[in-house]
This record gives structure tokens, sequence and C-alpha cells, in this order.
């Protein structure tokens, strides 16, 4: 469906389509003349190249743009608007990416720098989409995605390229929340108990620990719970044993927060996984996400 602008008005162009590579969401060409997005958020990663024009949004309380070189990488569950930065408007070019390619932990560095200036990155963004854009060539929009993956990651990793070569960030209350939560992945840990190990009041522990990882700490536990589930699930655990082994109260409180995180059931994933009974068939390999 093609968007347009609140109240009205027109846009110019909306191509989208389902390509069959893993990790692939959607792929979404577009040009728009005067359309503004309200702020939303989408359940993928949204990996973005403008073309033409600048777009300028808001991302974690704060104003970001895109300038013609840049590569912008925008993370699951965060808000999000968008608008022409001038009046000739913008043309994109968008990749959504599943929990496939890109790790949980690159959400808090992806809010506080979204906008990557990386010509190499930029190379290699454009070669996937001319890739995805060919019927037939799913193999090399595959390759071409791994290397995109590879590049965001060094770029997003404390001590990866692009960023400076002092000493890594010292440690402070949030980190030592996410090692108790690490520690406790399954049992979990009450958020008043967390303060008391830790020192802290609960409220001060969330907002330091979403300041500095851009999730909220519950959010952050899910998601390694899921991973969790995933491995599980694809060594050959029924979804009821993985759900239990991973935290989850049950197979319908796993499956609730799969199907957010990854877009299926517990079921499905492990299924997709499978040979297929009777003559062998194409079939979409699964991954695990990167950094795990």
């Amino acid at each position: 469906m093609t968007p347009s602008r609140p109240g009205g008005g027109p846009t110019s162009s909306v191509r989208a389509w389902r390509p069959r590579v893993p990790g692939v969401a959607e792929v979404l060409h577009a040009r728009f003349a005067q359309h503004a997005y309200p702020m939303h958020v989408h359940d993928a990663w949204t990996l973005l190249v403008v073309d033409d024009g600048a777009v300028r949004y808001e991302l974690g309380r704060r104003e970001h743009g895109t300038p013609r070189d840049t590569v912008t990488l925008l993370p699951p569950q965060v808000p999000h608007n968008g608008a022409p930065a001038s009046r000739e408007g913008f043309r994109k070019r968008v990749v959504y990416l599943d929990g496939t390619w890109l790790a949980p932990g690159l959400v808090g560095a992806a809010v506080d720098a979204p906008d990557l200036v990386d010509a190499p990155l930029r190379r290699r963004v454009g070669l996937l989409h001319d890739a995805l854009a060919r019927p037939g060539d799913e193999l090399e929009a595959e390759s071409r995605l791994a290397l995109v993956a590879e590049r965001l990651h060094a770029r997003l990793r404390p001590g990866g390229a692009g960023e400076s070569a002092a000493a890594p960030p010292p440690r402070g209350l949030a980190a030592d929340l996410r090692d108790l939560l690490d520690e406790r992945l399954v049992e979990g840990v009450a958020l008043g108990d967390a303060g008391a190990l830790l020192g802290a009041h609960p409220t001060h522990l969330v907002r330091a620990f979403s300041r500095r990882f851009g999730i909220p700490p519950h959010q952050y536990l899910v998601t390694r719970r899921v991973d969790r589930a995933r491995r599980l699930l694809l060594d050959g655990r029924p979804p009821a044993e993985a759900a239990a082994a991973a935290g989850f109260a049950d197979q319908a409180h796993l499956t609730r927060h799969f199907r957010r995180v990854l877009g299926t059931t517990p079921a499905r994933f492990a299924a997709s996984g499978r040979p297929a009974a009777g003559p062998s068939v194409p079939r979409r390999p699964v991954r695990r996400p990167a950094g795990t």
C-alpha cells in the first residue's frame, strides 16, 4: 500500500517486495515529495540509504539527518519518524532485516549513532540492492547481505572500525545489571532484588540501563531468552521444553515473544530447519543471529 501524507497529498512512487533471501523481511524503493511519517516502530531493523534529497527524523529523543553518503540503521522497537529535509523531497532504498543477521546487542549503539558515513558500507548496500532487484540472484543477495552485516558489526561493536582506539568505556551500573541479567537468564531477577544487590534504586537501574544500551532491562532479558530458545529448537527440543529451558513461563509465553522478535512461531521456526519429507525441495537455511 502506498503511504500518503497526513491530510492528503501526493507521493511519487513506492515499490515494495519480499525477496526469497533469509533475513530480509521486505525491500522498499520509494520517492516521496511531501510525505512525512508519524512516530512509529518496526519489528525489524531498517537499513536505509537516500539517493536524492535528504530525510530528517527523530530517534531516541534526538534529531538526525541522512545526507547523501550516509547509511542509516534504525533498530527495531524504537520509535522514529521521518520527513523530507527540503521541498524537493527524497528518494530512498530500504532493506528491513529481521534478527537473523544483526544481534540484539547492537540496538544501543544504533540508537546512539544511527547515521554512518562509511563509503565501503555504502557501496556494499548498493550492491545488495542491485542483487535483491534481480530475480534468481538470491544467493548473491545473501552473500552481499553477509558483507553488509559484517561491516555493520565492525562499526557498531565497541572497538570496531570507525570508533576511537581508546580503552573500552568504563564499567558502570548498567553493565553490572547486564551481567546480572546474563547470569540469571533462566530464573530471572526481580528489579527490587537487582537494586538491592547493586545498591541502586530500581528506577535508577532502569534509566541507567536504557540510557546505556537503548533498551530497558526486561526487553534485553526477553531477547536473550529468545536467542537461547532458538538454539534449543534447532537442536531438536520441542517448543514447550525449549520455553522452560530458556526461562519462559510456558509455550504460549515463548510464542508471544518469539513472534514479536522473529515474526514466526517457535514450531514453524524449528520446522524450517528440518529436511522436507518426500522428494527433495529447496528450503531456506536458518541462521542464528550474528554475534551469538
